[in-house]
């Protein structure tokens, strides 16, 4: 039986609204908080989160934009949108 890779990606949708849910972040960053927050459960998030965050980007839950690191390393920085915090609010219970 073939699992769809939105079926597997979807535990980790509200993990990242809710670090997004705490500021802005870029990809790496972003990783390691799932990691953090999934524990084991995390440990296919790396090559799914990419794909996951142009998902969400392309559905309006996420907003991307691309800034200069320190290090002068361009990164793609993410945030949620309003329709993202929206998103969050509601599978959160935060107001």
């Amino acid at each position: 039986m073939e699992i769809r890779r939105e079926l597997l990606a979807a535990p980790a949708t509200p993990i990242i609204l809710g670090v997004l849910a705490e500021g802005a972040s870029h990809g790496y960053a972003i990783a390691q908080r799932v990691r953090e927050r999934a524990g084991s459960a995390g440990e296919w998030a790396d090559g799914m989160l990419y794909p996951l965050l142009h998902r969400l980007e392309r559905g309006g839950t996420l907003e991307a934009s691309w800034r200069q690191a320190g290090s002068g390393r361009r990164r793609r920085y993410y945030r949620l949108a309003s329709h993202g915090h929206a998103r969050w609010v509601k599978a959160s219970g935060e107001r």
